[in-house]
Order: structure tokens, then sequence, then C-alpha cells
């Protein structure tokens, strides 16, 4: 018999500021989740995009999880020391053909757009057009896109079967910052794969990065982890928190009370403790019954990504 591999999963915060409300509902499902599988649960500081970190909110949000009893089992992992194994994905990609260099800036694209007779928004961004695709003709390299030919399809345990045409609703996207910097794509991607993560459990928020980490991992060879997009706290506007809105940090003076607030965005019951401990240790079976529908190895499990 086939032995199973070992559940991993992990919360990965960038360190913008303090953790909010929204922020702890990803960590506890993570949390939970590893704890209902029997698994490791594992924190990653995504700080890769040093100009929106905040000094010292790493050391907070490690401070706050640890007073909700959220505590890894390894040592968390600084994506900022991480540089040389993204240098060698992006290496790979580029010999194999699979990335190319780009000299388009955001004009750039809005005036190719604009030549066509329209321009493509999707989120406030546009839909790479392609121009570099066949060479810089001239023009300085700013950043690096991956060719990202690709329909999608993949299956979250809460939203169930999804499907992107990544060229078509996103364009080849950056791997490589025009600042130097590492994209959030290509770091994730890799790290996740380094660290042996098998689950993705983090905000609906991010469900529509999954489709070009798929795409990312194929062209990789790297395995793909099962994804599970927890449900987004919002503000009294309507909009999802967010250290960019300014919101409110986390309030620990009663860490139970915090976490029966998240709690409840999950779906799940009301539990009475006296403390985190105490709190987590009923959580689990509770999530596990509340989620036996997301189970391991149900649709969408094992197995490679369908990309068309």
């Amino acid at each position: 018999m086939m032995q199973k591999t070992p559940y991993r999963g992990r919360f990965a915060p960038s360190p913008t500021g303090p953790l909010h409300a929204g922020s702890l509902v990803a960590a506890l499902a993570s949390w939970l989740d590893a704890r209902a599988h029997g698994g490791s649960w594992l924190l990653r500081i995504e700080d890769v995009d040093t100009p929106r970190c905040v000094p010292g909110a790493d050391a907070v949000i490690v401070r706050q999880l640890a007073a909700c009893g959220l505590l890894a089992d390894e040592p968390p992992l600084w994506q900022s020391t991480r540089g040389t194994a993204y240098a060698q994905a992006l290496s790979t990609l580029l010999d194999g053909g699979l990335a190319y260099p780009c000299g388009c800036t955001r004009k750039d694209i809005e005036a190719a757009w604009a030549a066509r007779g329209k321009l493509r928004p999707r989120f406030g961004e546009l839909v790479y057009p392609g121009t570099c695709r066949c060479g810089l003709r001239g023009k300085p390299q700013r950043a690096v896109r991956l060719r990202a030919d690709a329909v999608v399809d993949w299956h979250d345990r809460r939203l169930g079967p999804q499907r992107q045409d990544v060229q078509r609703d996103v364009g080849d996207f950056v791997l490589r910052r025009a600042d130097g910097l590492w994209a959030y794509q290509l770091a994730v991607v890799v790290d996740d794969a380094a660290q042996g993560i098998t689950d993705v459990v983090r905000g609906e928020d991010l469900a529509d990065n999954t489709a070009r980490q798929i795409v990312l991992q194929q062209a990789l060879g790297l395995p793909r982890p099962r994804y599970l997009h927890t449900p987004l706290v919002r503000g009294a506007d309507g909009y999802k928190l967010s250290k960019q809105n300014s919101v409110a940090a986390l309030d620990l003076a009663d860490p139970v009370a915090t976490l029966q607030a998240a709690a409840a965005v999950l779906g799940l019951p009301r539990l009475l403790a006296t403390s985190a401990c105490i709190w987590l240790a009923q959580a689990v079976p509770a999530w596990g019954e509340r989620r036996s529908p997301m189970t391991r190895g149900g649709a969408g499990g094992e197995g490679g990504p369908n990309v068309r």
C-alpha cells in the first residue's frame, strides 16, 4: 500500500504591519487544518516586497500568533534569505524558453492596448499583451515574464471547481520585477515546494493567484498542493480588512475571545475555554467535523494540475 505524503501546511504573512482580524482567520484555519490531519504547521515570513515591509513587524506577528497559541513546528522561514533559490528557478525557466526578458513600462502596456482600440483592466491592472515575447527590440530589460499559455482547471476545497484562462485574464506575468525584486508568484511556488507544503490554506482574496502558481509549478516540475481559500473578513464599508486600510491590530487582551471571533467566520461553533490552548484543543475536532467534505484526497486531491 502506498504511503500518503504527510500533511504540511503553512501560514505566510507579509510583515507590512501587525496581524488583524482577517489575518487571524487564515492563520487559524491553516493551523486547525494541519492539526486535524495530524500534520505539521509552518510559518513563512513573505518579505520579498521590501519597500512595503515594516521593520520589526515580523517579530510582532510571531508574538501575536504565540499569544493565540499558534506555534509553528519548525523555525520560521524568511523569503528575504531565499534569493539564490529564486535565481536558480528563474534560470531554469529562461534556459527552457519558458520565460523571457521584458522592457515594457506600464505606459507601454497601456499604449499597446490603446493601439488595438481597447484597454483590458483586471483588478486595476492591465493584461500584458505579449509585446516582448519575440525580443526586446532595442528596449532595455526591465523585468522577466513567464510565457503563460494555459487554461487551468483546479479544485478548491471550499469554493469547488475553478477555471482560469491565464493568458486571456492575466497575460505573461512577472517573475522578477523592474526594481529587481522577486515577484510573489515565483517566491511562493519555489518556497512551497522547498518546504514540502502539501496543503495551502489562505484567504479567498488569494484564490485568483492559484492558476498562475499552478502554471509555474508545472513549468518548474514541482508538485501541486491542495488548496483551501477561507472567507474574508469585511469592514462596515464592505471591503476586506487590510493593513493598507489601516485596520486595527489584533486585540489580544482576551485571546480566547479573539480566536472565537475568527472561528465564527469559519463556521465553527462557540467553544467555552479558559485559555487559548484549551480552546484550540477543542477547536481541532470541531474543525474536522465541520470540514468533513474538505478532507484530503477528495475531489481535486492527489494528482497533477489539469493545464491545457
